[in-house]
Parts: structure tokens; C-alpha cells; sequence
């Protein structure tokens, strides 16, 4: 019998999201291991960050779907086609896809704006950084909650993509938000495929029995799932507090 995941959209609230200082720094320019930030740097990212964690409420609206039919560089699912180059290959057969659009809200933007307006630029561009940070970290959340839902039935769960990233065409927004639509999160898409608010990401994963599990960025290094047999580094932080 094939495994089966729920297809129905769920909301997602209250995540106990932990944001990554080097990812934070890394929005700075600053690179992990090879950059270090001074004191004063340090003093205003505390700053930024503790602002940035009364402004933030993290959700998502997360759907599995069946997939009907996959080519080297389609899926289908949920009445769509996906067209994602070569992703055949990098994912290898799967059988479901996970899409999820996640927010934290528009509240750190609207301060950053009004601090820019200020002329507090300093704090403003730190903020905006506490900001990228979160919502990346969110995404990774939503993609290790992905891991929970699908492994334990014998799915190995791929890496996350975004419509705009790589070659992948940032149209592909449509299609995700025809099937997974963000308006249960207060997020909307408008004609140029952008997502308001800012501090938003869409994003795709799949599961299958035969997925490949080797192409990834940083999901195994955050992930908190314990004994996963499919962990391809160590984990040495995670995005859940």
C-alpha cells in the first residue's frame, strides 16, 4: 500500500522559531568563519535582534500533494504543472510534493521603514537583516516539519525550492499559490510574481520512497529530527527553539 500524507492545507501558528545569528550577518556581508564582526557590530545586531523578536510572528499555510505524473524537468500535482529545470535528475522519483508559503508578518518591515525614515540607517539595515534571517530560518522549520510528517512512513523528503532561485522562473509563484493559497497567512502575490508582505518565502519539497536526499544546503545542519537515516551532516544548531 502507498503511503499516504494529508492533502487538506493546515495553517501553521505560534512556531518556536530560532533565528541564526550568521545568517543574520551573512544578509550583512559578513561571512561565517572568515569574517568577524566588532563590538560595535556585535552591539547593534543584539539590538536588532531583540526588536526584530517583538516584531515577528512566524506562520505558514503547508499542503501535501500526490504527484500524477513527473518528467525531467515537470511535475504534476494537485491540477498543476511545475516546471522546474532538470528536476528530475536532482530529486530523482518522488511521489509527493510538500508546498508552503511562510511569513513573518509585516510588522519588522513596517519598523525598519519608519527607522529608515528616521535616518537610523545603521539599526534599519540590521533589522531588515533580523528579518531575511527569520524567514529563512522559518522556511528550513517548515521543511524539517516536512522531514517529521514523511520519514517516519519510509519517504525520504528532498531539499526546499523556491520559484526565482536557480533557473527556475519566479511565474512558478502562480501555479504554488494556485494550490497552496497564501491568503489563510495574510500573504498575497501580485502581478510581477512578488509576495507581500517582503519577508516571505514559497517553497516546494518532495518525498517519494526513491528521492534523492544528497543535493542539500543547509537543512541537515539545522534539522532537530533525531536518528534520521537519511542525514547528510551533523547537526550543529537548529531552527527550532
Amino acid at each position: 500500500m502507498t503511503a499516504q500524507l494529508s492533502t487538506a492545507p493546515r495553517v501553521l501558528t505560534a512556531l518556536p522559531l530560532a533565528i541564526d545569528p550568521d545568517e543574520v550577518l551573512r544578509f550583512q556581508g559578513y561571512k561565517a568563519s572568515v569574517d568577524t564582526p566588532g563590538p560595535e557590530v556585535l552591539a547593534l545586531f543584539e539590538d536588532a535582534l531583540a526588536l526584530g523578536r517583538s516584531l515577528i510572528t512566524p506562520r505558514a499555510v503547508v499542503r501535501w500533494l500526490a504527484v500524477t505524473r513527473q518528467g525531467a524537468d515537470t511535475i504534476d500535482a494537485g491540477g498543476v504543472t511545475l516546471t522546474i529545470p532538470d528536476v528530475g535528475r536532482l530529486w530523482g522519483p518522488v511521489e509527493w510534493v510538500a508546498v508552503a508559503v511562510c511569513t513573518i508578518g509585516d510588522g519588522l518591515e513596517r519598523r525598519a521603514g519608519e527607522l529608515w525614515e528616521a535616518r537610523e540607517l545603521p539599526l534599519a539595515a540590521m533589522l531588515d537583516s533580523v528579518g531575511s534571517g527569520a524567514v529563512e530560518s522559518l522556511a528550513e522549520h517548515v521543511n524539517d516539519l516536512f522531514c517529521q510528517e514523511a520519514i517516519p512512513l519510509g519517504l525520504p523528503v528532498t531539499n526546499r525550492m523556491s520559484p526565482g532561485y536557480g533557473r527556475w522562473d519566479v511565474a512558478q509563484q502562480k501555479l504554488l499559490f494556485r494550490v497552496c493559497p497564501g491568503d489563510p497567512v495574510g500573504v498575497s502575490l501580485n502581478a510581477a510574481c512578488f509576495m507581500t508582505p517582503v519577508k516571505s518565502i514559497s517553497l516546494i519539497a518532495a518525498a517519494g520512497a526513491r528521492a534523492r536526499v544528497d543535493h542539500y544546503f543547509s537543512q541537515c545542519a539545522r534539522c532537530w529530527m533525531p536518528d534520521c537515516a537519511y542525514r547528510r551532516r551533523p547537526a550543529r544548531q537548529t531552527v527550532h527553539r
